[in-house]
């Protein structure tokens, strides 16, 4: 991986994606003492970074493969992601969920043209599954975050905000699977001499942190759960050896951390954004102290909330 490979992989998406706003807030920054820049990918395309990923993924496809199809295993925003992009693109998606996904996520693949292939909820069951699919129809699997044109896409939403905003010291990302924060170090490492990256992780799924810790990949135990749904996830092997050398640290957050995060966003910047994305500002406010005027950069990961089970 180096620069140029990054700066080609934004040509390419380019045409297909938003480039999203990046906001400020006064009142925020005098309660956290820095000055924030928020990257909205709640802007994006269907609503979250992951349209980067799943674009840059399709795109380099050859044409062969694009004709069979692509598959994934998703409950959510990739699942979303994949399947408008490949709408976009003329692809054929088929997308493994479990039946206990919610039916808004369910009803907004249909919507894309993404095909619902029914799992039982085990990470192993919607494995199989897409590998069933990929074996039958030779639809190419692409991973919702261990898949390197997957991170590559990911890593133009910080790209782009390091273009806007070049003085940034730090940029906080949350952590899940993976593909968004190692995207973003492996644009802070190409694109600014200074910005180290920090990722912000649930305390009850801190699998990130601890495989730091540990350097192995670690996994949560069952039954943990957070509040931030699309961060039940772990690293994988493609991603997790970028974090590991390139990630300065990740910061762990409580429950009702991410709830106080994400309401002081909706109340301040008047912006919807899901429990996920508050998790990278809910991590710089819990310790504010060590990034006193600094200039921090925030992505915002995307705004697909179910409004009708609001955490407060």
């Amino acid at each position: 991986m180096n620069k140029q490979i990054l700066i080609e992989v934004h040509e390419r998406v380019k045409p297909y994606i938003h480039r999203t706003p990046v906001l400020t807030s006064q009142l925020l920054n005098d309660i956290s003492g820095a000055n924030l820049f928020f990257k909205c990918e709640n802007f994006q395309k269907m609503g979250a970074f992951k349209m980067r990923g799943a674009t840059n993924a399709i795109l380099s496809l050859n044409d062969d493969q694009r004709k069979k199809g692509v598959v994934t295993h998703s409950s959510g925003n990739f699942a979303q992601a994949l399947s408008l992009a490949a709408k976009g693109l003329g692809v054929k998606a088929y997308i493994v969920m479990p039946k206990n996904a919610p039916q808004v996520k369910k009803n907004a693949v249909i919507d894309y043209n993404g095909e619902i292939i029914e799992s039982d909820s085990t990470p192993i069951a919607r494995e199989e599954m897409a590998e069933k699919v990929r074996m039958e129809l030779g639809a190419t699997f692409i991973h919702p975050s261990n898949d390197d044109q997957v991170i590559y896409g990911q890593g133009t939403a910080a790209m782009e905000l390091l273009e806007d905003h070049p003085e940034l010291d730090y940029i906080f990302s949350p952590v899940g699977g993976g593909g968004l924060i190692a995207g973003t170090a492996l644009a802070a490492k190409y694109f600014s001499n200074k910005c180290k990256v920090i990722g912000g992780e649930p305390k009850n799924m801190d699998d990130a942190y601890r495989s730091l810790q540990s350097g192995k990949i670690e996994s949560n135990e069952n039954g943990s759960t957070t509040i931030a749904d699309g961060l039940r996830t772990v690293l994988g092997d493609r991603n997790f050896p970028i974090i590991k050398e390139n990630v300065e640290r990740i910061i762990r957050v409580e429950e009702d951390e991410i709830v106080a995060a994400m309401k002081l966003i909706w109340e301040r910047m008047k912006i919807i954004v899901e429990p996920s994305s508050a998790v990278a500002f809910a991590a710089l406010l819990k310790e504010k102290e060590k990034f006193k005027n600094k200039n921090v950069g925030i992505i915002i990961s995307g705004g697909n909330v179910d409004l009708k089970h609001l955490p407060f």
